[in-house]
């Protein structure tokens, strides 16, 4: 048994719009419960080698995060079975109409490739520092040189923050025995 309803832009019902399952939301469920079981299976086989002091070791949060997807994946499921639907995003300040701007995405992916190409030969601090100005450039700030000034502040901080604070090394690059 399938109903349709209509509505109009105003938000009053006129007749079409199909009620039943959402299949999107269904193919949410679906991504959600294979990425849970793929990051449960694969901390199952991390092992403990770099962190044999640490009480809690590399598996906890993997499985924790895992087991939140694997529930959230079953309430999802169950309440779209029962009808449940978002809602339509009223409140937003864009055009649905124009198109998508197609060379930002270019420009970003772009950046992230050059980053993981590079990030071993020129180090963390020079490739995050081009990473997070160049984000910035692409996405409209055109005050580019205080936004390597930025992503370098950020990189270093994020370097030593890893190094120090963690105790994992990021790739030092051409800057090996500087930092």
């Amino acid at each position: 048994m399938t109903a349709t309803v209509d509505r109009t832009d105003d938000g009053g019902e006129t007749g079409s719009e199909q009620v039943g399952p959402d299949r999107a939301q269904l193919l949410v469920c679906a991504v959600l419960l294979v990425v849970g079981v793929f990051l449960i299976v694969d901390a199952l086989s991390l092992t403990a080698e770099f962190a044999k002091v640490d009480p809690v070791g590399p598996k906890l949060i993997p499985i924790v995060v895992g087991i939140g997807m694997l529930v959230c994946s079953v309430l999802l499921a169950v309440a779209t079975l029962r009808g449940s639907r978002g809602e339509q995003d009223g409140g937003e300040d864009i055009d649905t109409s124009t198109p998508a701007d197609w060379k930002t995405v270019g420009l970003l992916v772009g950046l992230f490739v050059v980053t993981i190409v590079l990030v071993d030969t020129l180090g963390w601090v020079i490739i995050g520092a081009v990473l997070f100005g160049g984000a910035a450039t692409i996405l409209g700030n055109r005050h580019w040189i205080r936004n390597l000034a930025i992503g370098l502040v950020l990189s270093l901080l994020s370097f030593y923050a890893f190094y120090v604070g963690l105790g994992i090394p990021l790739p030092a690059g051409i800057l090996d025995g500087i930092l």
